[in-house]
């Protein structure tokens, strides 16, 4: 509705809102079988567009507090049959979570007033935290994770809804306190040290490339990187050629 009024009013889609707001507040709710308006105040609000319609003038009292209860009673079970309905749909394409003894789960967390993670506190902070390691399963819902010695505090049992597999268990461990991280959640990668060179020829010159393994970042996560970069980028840098040089083709 909203995107319908930004289309056709264009910049002055702002002063349409009303308007919006007026319609949405007067239609027919599939779910509660009558207009949001009629549902909060138990009658039909009344407006110039059908004040110039004849009939018969209504005297509001106990009459309207009885019809208002009757409305409550009628919306109520609008309410649960499309809840019901909805729930029909949500189940066709929900799945049981099982998993193993031995498994590695993640473990979701929600943000806590005051505290920090990754540098970041409140909504920017990671959702989910781990992986833990499954030790016993409790139940067909429940399983009991190894946490580590800061998190002896939280109880060890968690429901299937907390947790989220773990497709590849990381075998380097990296001390996040230890990483810098800057306003914008990212942080300065260093090099740490070159695994192997190897050399670019064209027609005017000869290319150097080095394979760069950066810190936090394990051998298989290292990169190709030019030497003029390396020497741009980081100065201090040391950038000592191998014994055997590699020419790739152009």
């Amino acid at each position: 509705m909203l995107r319908a009024c930004a289309l056709t009013y264009s910049t002055k889609s702002d002063e349409c809102l009303p308007l919006a707001e007026f319609a949405y507040n007067n239609s027919y709710q599939k779910s509660l079988e009558m207009a949001p308006f009629e549902a909060l105040y138990g009658r039909r609000c009344r407006t110039p567009l059908n004040w110039s319609e004849p009939g018969e003038s209504v005297t509001f009292g106990l009459d309207l507090v009885t019809q208002a209860e009757e409305q409550v009673k009628f919306i109520h079970e609008n309410l649960k049959r499309a809840q019901s309905r909805q729930k029909s749909y949500s189940d066709r394409r929900r799945r049981p979570l099982v998993f193993e003894e031995g498994n590695h789960l993640y473990l979701r967390v929600s943000p806590m007033k005051g505290v920090h993670q990754f540098g970041v506190k409140g909504k920017l902070a990671p959702r989910y935290v781990g992986p833990f390691k499954i030790i016993e399963r409790c139940g067909p819902v429940a399983y009991r994770l190894e946490l580590p010695a800061h998190l002896a505090a939280v109880h060890d049992v968690f429901y299937v809804s907390q947790l989220k597999k773990c497709l590849r268990v990381p075998e380097e461990a990296v001390d996040t306190s230890q990483i810098q991280i800057e306003p914008d959640l990212t942080y300065e990668k260093k090099p740490v040290k070159i695994l192997d060179q190897k050399q670019r020829s064209t027609r005017r010159r000869t290319i150097n490339f080095y394979k760069v393994q950066w810190c936090n970042h394990s051998e298989e996560e290292a990169t190709w990187e030019q030497e003029e970069y390396l020497k741009t980028k980081y100065p201090d840098f040391d950038t000592k050629p191998f014994d055997k040089v590699v020419e790739l083709e152009e």
